[in-house]
C-alpha cells in the first residue's frame, strides 16, 4: 500500500499557496486600510484606497508582480494630489489614525 505525503504545512495550518499569499499581502499592507493615516520618514499619508486586485494593482504601479497597491495623499503637503504606492509596511511606519472604514477598492 503506497503512502501519500501530506501537503506542506504553513504557519497557520493553511496548506494552500493562495492562503499563504493572502497572508503575505495583508502583512505587507499592514494596518493601512481606507481612512488610516500613517507616518514615516517620507511624510504623513492618508490612505484613500486599498487595491487588492492584482491585475488592477499591476496597472496602477506598472509592475508585473504587484499583488496590491495603495492610493495615498500626503497630508503635510497643502493641495497634494493622491498617488499610488506599493511599498510594504515596515517598522519605520507608524499608525497615526486607524482606518475609518473597513475594506478597500
Amino acid at each position: 500500500m503506497p503512502h501519500q505525503l501530506p501537503p506542506p504545512a504553513t504557519a497557520s495550518g493553511d496548506p494552500t499557496p493562495l492562503g499563504a499569499l493572502d497572508r503575505v499581502v495583508e502583512d505587507q499592507i499592514g494596518p493601512r486600510d481606507q481612512g488610516a493615516i500613517y507616518q514615516n520618514s517620507d511624510g504623513a499619508f492618508e490612505v484613500q484606497a486599498v487595491v487588492r486586485d492584482p491585475e488592477r494593482a499591476r496597472q496602477l504601479l506598472n509592475r508585473r508582480c504587484a499583488q496590491w497597491a495603495l492610493i495615498v495623499k500626503d497630508v503635510l503637503r497643502p493641495g497634494g494630489e493622491p498617488f499610488v504606492i506599493g511599498s510594504a509596511w515596515t517598522t519605520s511606519d507608524h499608525l497615526v489614525r486607524e482606518a475609518t472604514t473597513v475594506g478597500g477598492a
